[in-house]
């Protein structure tokens, strides 16, 4: 049997630019035949895993810079530059049986997924292996001068392939909840245990114009105009936002781990409802919570609610989105439950920012974020390590 926990969230967000487009607009998708704003899952996925990393002390990076900071690490070491940036090069010329390869820069020709510690080890292997990359470097010089080669030669393997890879296959709870793919490595992929949704708001939005100006503090005073003039883009609504852990994934990533399962899921919960994209967060600082969160585990499969919303919502008497939004999430939810019969469902609750409000298809009322993420973690995997199934 599989479980996921299944997260869903409504989120008032004011004038803002979450997530951009090549253009610099607010990104957008039409559903239901109407326009809506959209936060892509890449955006809010980079602040949830920053804030398990922080939480766990493991940080992991997803970078092109590994030969970059190999080399800068050799560097303050006391190895000359030249050595170091050769050293770094063969970093990734020597992982796997054909190496990954490297641009001008020194950068990887592919993102990596790794642990930050993973480059205080990998100095250690070029440390240890100083004397060969000397003579590799001196015959590539060597070779150069003879053939008159231009740009850039590529070196044999002179770091043990095997080692490399060892390192670069290294995991962290994040790369765990998250996945991981490197076709250069195929050994080093992850099948990430998490998958998360672009948010998208629940009515009809398109983004607003803003036109702004900046002072010159130091214009004298007859002169008169701006220092600075521009437009830019901006927009507001009710997000709902979904992502799912495939509990059984996690496990299987974490080796087992039950009590490392558990604190990863609190803390990718609790991330998935207060974290917010940092674009434009100083010009903007639209920092809501959600006013409705909705956790359920399940087994078999996950389910997004998203649907409720392919209408879109009207606002009601007052104007407002919110209210509207948690109406039909809720209404969504009880026929949803009417078509499944409750079943396979081990566990759902929510937490409402108006308690006297009553959700009767959203499960057991919450006063807090932390009592419904613990309960959902609680039945998703008990503290006693006791089995789920056949709960209900």
């Amino acid at each position: 049997m599989t479980l996921y926990l299944d997260l869903s969230a409504l989120q008032s967000v004011p004038v803002a630019n979450l997530n951009r487009d090549d253009l610099g607009s607010p990104k957008q998708v039409r559903y239901g035949n109407a326009l809506r704003i959209r936060v892509s899952s890449q955006s809010w996925k980079r602040v949830i895993r920053h804030g398990v990393e922080q939480d766990l002390g493991e940080k992991a990076a997803r970078t092109r810079m590994v030969p970059v900071k190999v080399q800068q690490a050799l560097q303050k070491a006391g190895w000359k530059a030249e050595l170091a940036a050769f050293a770094g090069a063969q970093v990734a010329a020597s992982a796997g049986k054909k190496g990954i390869g490297t641009e001008k820069a020194g950068h990887t020709s592919v993102l990596l997924f790794l642990p930050e510690a993973a480059i205080e080890e990998l100095t250690v292997v070029c440390t240890e292996h100083r004397e060969a990359l000397e003579k590799g470097l001196e015959a590539q010089e060597m070779a150069k001068e003879k053939t008159k080669a231009k740009g850039k030669e590529t070196p044999n393997q002179l770091l043990p392939p095997n080692r490399i890879e060892t390192i670069l296959k290294r995991r962290t709870a994040s790369i765990g909840l998250l996945g991981r793919m490197l076709a250069e490595l195929p050994d080093a992929n992850v099948d990430g245990a998490a998958q998360v949704a672009h948010a998208f708001t629940t009515h009809a939005a398109e983004p607003q114009r803003d036109y702004f100006t900046a002072v010159d503090d130091w214009l004298g005073e007859a002169e008169t105009g701006s220092g600075h003039l521009d437009t830019a883009e901006f927009s507001a609504g009710v997000f709902y936002r979904y992502a799912t852990v495939n509990i059984t994934d996690l496990l299987k990533n974490l080796e087992g781990d039950a009590k490392a399962a558990r604190t990863v899921l609190a803390s990718f919960a609790e991330h998935f409802l207060l974290s917010l994209p940092q674009a434009k967060k100083n010009s903007t600082a639209p920092h809501t919570l959600p006013d409705l969160a909705y956790l359920a585990v399940r087994e078999h499969r996950p389910l997004s609610l998203a649907a409720a919303f392919e209408t879109p919502v009207a606002s009601d008497i007052q104007g407002g989105f919110s209210r509207p939004s948690r109406t039909a999430l809720d209404a969504y939810a009880r026929n949803i439950n009417r078509l499944t019969g409750e079943r396979n469902r081990p566990f759902h609750g929510h937490t409402v920012i108006d308690p006297e409000e009553k959700l009767t298809g959203l499960g057991q009322a919450h006063t807090s974020y932390d009592q419904l993420v613990e309960a959902a973690v609680d039945a998703a995997l008990p503290a006693s390590g006791t089995d789920t199934e056949g709960q209900q």
